[in-house]
């Protein structure tokens, strides 16, 4: 997904924040997942829910003010937990800016863990 940085991002020198970084993240896993089916209210929702219960950001190079740029994401991983993969580029520099993975493990309503990610989750994602 392509984004701008808002003024509202960025700090008294002009560079998003490193923490909206994470939110950049959730953009594109939003947009991932949706394409998948596993939004909110699909399958997750009324059967499962997803934790986040690590996330990393390795900083490359800061975003400014204005700037223009992408963000990837894909599935590493998804056996027993999700691991989901984020590449941001600036498309006006055409450099990496950011890299990074967040890893979400299923629950049941009921929020006990799940071991293995649910076959129906699975499934969604080999399509």
């Amino acid at each position: 997904m392509q984004l701008e940085v808002p003024f509202y991002d960025v700090d008294i020198l002009r560079v998003a924040w490193h923490g909206h970084y994470y939110k950049y993240f959730e953009l594109a896993r939003t947009e991932l997942l949706r394409s998948i089916g596993l939004d909110a209210g699909d399958l997750i929702g009324p059967r499962y829910a997803f934790l986040v219960s690590e996330s990393q950001c390795r900083h490359i190079q800061p975003l400014e003010y204005g700037e223009r740029f992408e963000v990837a994401a894909w599935i590493r991983d998804y056996e027993n937990r999700i691991c989901i993969d984020y590449e941001i580029t600036s498309l006006d520099r055409g450099q990496r800016s950011a890299k990074g993975r967040t890893v979400l493990v299923s629950t049941d309503l009921e929020g006990r863990l799940l071991l293995r990610t649910p076959q129906a989750i699975r499934d969604r994602i080999v399509g």
